[in-house]
């Protein structure tokens, strides 16, 4: 397979068709290879608009999202080199790679121990030394003191119902953090950038579907 020429065909046929036009978030693409971060057996996927599934893929989040999908969000993000990033899910630490060229700092959580373990190696076999790979579920406290303070950005790799205030919390004043959010079969690209103690803007630009972050609350049923 030619890695180069799949690599610019996704970027040129699926990314830059998503309204995803920074030429520094394409440079990154062009340059950090997606293909190293995927699971052997399905590398030949690795540029195709898909999500590919990661071992032991217990859980439908266990996965690597669309490339048009994580291009959008790190454009989004507009992540900048002082800045300090927490990342909900890493999976298989793409995209933990793909924010530690922009940032100062990326700590990304992870919940499956086998997966924290890939994502480290990939990242080290990257030459990224700027990102780390926590194991903890990142729906509960974040007690880790490596998690201490607030950050500059917060991505959640997966969807989730609704952004908990915990997360609102940890988030710098100007800071912005990035979810996909809502219910299948239409889910909202979320923007929110914390403009003051409890002030917070909400941008909703772009649509689509991803899995569920693993045990982050659901909206009850039961309605009157």
């Amino acid at each position: 397979m030619n890695f180069e020429q799949a690599r610019f065909n996704m970027i040129e046929q699926q990314i830059r068709p998503w309204e995803v036009l920074d030429s520094q978030v394409l440079s990154l693409l062009a340059m950090v290879k997606r293909e190293d971060f995927v699971p052997r057996a399905h590398q030949s996927l690795a540029f195709a608009d898909l999500e590919i599934p990661l071992p032991p893929h217990s859980h439908p989040s266990q996965c690597m999202l669309s490339p048009k999908v994580e291009a959008r969000m790190l454009q989004d993000l507009a992540v900048q080199k002082h800045e300090k990033v927490l990342e909900i899910g890493a999976g298989s630490g793409y995209m933990a790679a793909l924010l530690a060229h922009r940032a100062q700092q990326v700590m990304s959580l992870e919940i499956e121990p086998s997966l924290a373990a890939s994502a480290r190696d990939h990242l080290h076999q990257a030459g990224i030394y700027n990102a780390q790979v926590l194991e903890q579920d990142g729906s509960g406290p974040l007690g880790a003191p490596e998690l201490a303070g607030s950050f500059d950005v917060i991505l959640l790799s997966a969807s989730v119902a609704e952004i908990p205030s915990s997360l609102k919390a940890k988030l710098k004043v100007g800071g912005r953090l990035m979810a996909i959010v809502g219910s299948e079969p239409v889910m909202s690209a979320t923007l929110l950038t914390r403009l003051g103690e409890s002030q917070f803007r909400t941008e909703q630009n772009w649509e689509t579907v991803a899995p569920r972050l693993q045990h982050f609350p659901e909206p009850s049923a039961f309605r009157f």
